[in-house]
């Protein structure tokens, strides 16, 4: 199984020093937040892109996706009435494709709750139908470069719009785009399914292109109450070979201990189911 970590936990951390602890740990892969290297894709130039591949790279590691698409950006919304708006966003998306592809990467989180919230007012057909019109403006120049978009169901915590797996594939199944498909994250179906992570995990087997591990008390696997001997097995036997990437929220032990600790539980859960 391929092993990667979110990068945005190493907060006022060099590239360098970021790309040399997650190889030396183990990992295989690093999962990027745009705005941890500039306030928008255009700002980084392309020796910059081509400087943290190479610097990845020689860590043998893969820069394979980005994720957090609208966090810490003005005037973007998916859902929104305003149809200049909604064009914005899908072009900013276009913008974050190229960077993915540039970066050796193939796929997209599309999480972002604050950007993707209901406005007063607004049915839910009507939101659904929004974002549809945004993804299918955006996805097809993201599929040139090779570039997947994966919708991230999140709890009713975070945002109003889509909260299961059910209703991304939904709005999956309206797109209609070979390169859009579901994203699951383990403290998401903690938080707002009805069904058990194993069963979801089979259920959307097919559609699944990437996988957050993390726990309710938003740290990583192994350092919450969540046993992932289950859903590492649901993942073995469901044949699923993408990512298993660690999203933590909550950085207060340390990138350090929480980066270590989460490979070591996962490492050791993985070989024993």
């Amino acid at each position: 199984m391929k092993f990667a970590i979110c990068q945005e936990l190493f907060v006022d951390w060099d590239w360098e020093k970021q790309c040399n602890l997650i190889a030396e740990i183990g990992y295989k892969g690093i999962e990027l937040a745009p705005f941890a290297f500039a306030d928008r894709p255009a700002a980084i130039s392309a020796d910059q892109r081509a400087s943290l591949k190479q610097t990845a790279e020689s860590h043998g590691l893969e820069i394979f996706g980005l994720h957090w698409l609208l966090a810490k950006t003005e005037g973007l919304h998916l859902t929104t009435s305003d149809a200049a708006v909604r064009q914005k966003t899908a072009d900013y998306l276009v913008e974050l494709g190229d960077l993915c592809a540039d970066l050796g990467g193939d796929l997209m989180v599309f999480g972002s709750p604050f950007q993707r919230n209901i406005e007063e007012g607004m049915s839910r057909s009507q939101a659904y139908e929004n974002a549809a019109e945004v993804f299918r403006n955006a996805l097809p120049a993201i599929a040139e470069r090779g570039v997947r978009i994966c919708m991230e169901p999140l709890t009713t915590k975070e945002t109003d719009f889509v909260n299961t797996c059910a209703e991304a594939m939904e709005l999956i199944d309206m797109v209609g785009a070979d390169n859009f498909v579901l994203h699951q994250d383990v403290k998401a179906m903690l938080g707002a399914e009805t069904e058990s992570i194993p069963e979801l995990i089979h259920k959307y087997a097919a559609e699944t292109g990437h996988f957050h591990v993390n726990d309710l008390n938003l740290l990583g696997p192994g350092m919450g109450d969540t046993d992932y001997h289950p859903i590492f097995k649901a993942l073995k036997e469901s044949g699923y070979q993408g990512w298993i990437s660690v999203e933590v929220f909550d950085y207060e032990p340390g990138a350090e201990h929480i980066a270590r600790e989460s490979f070591r539980y996962m490492k050791e859960v993985w070989e024993s189911v």
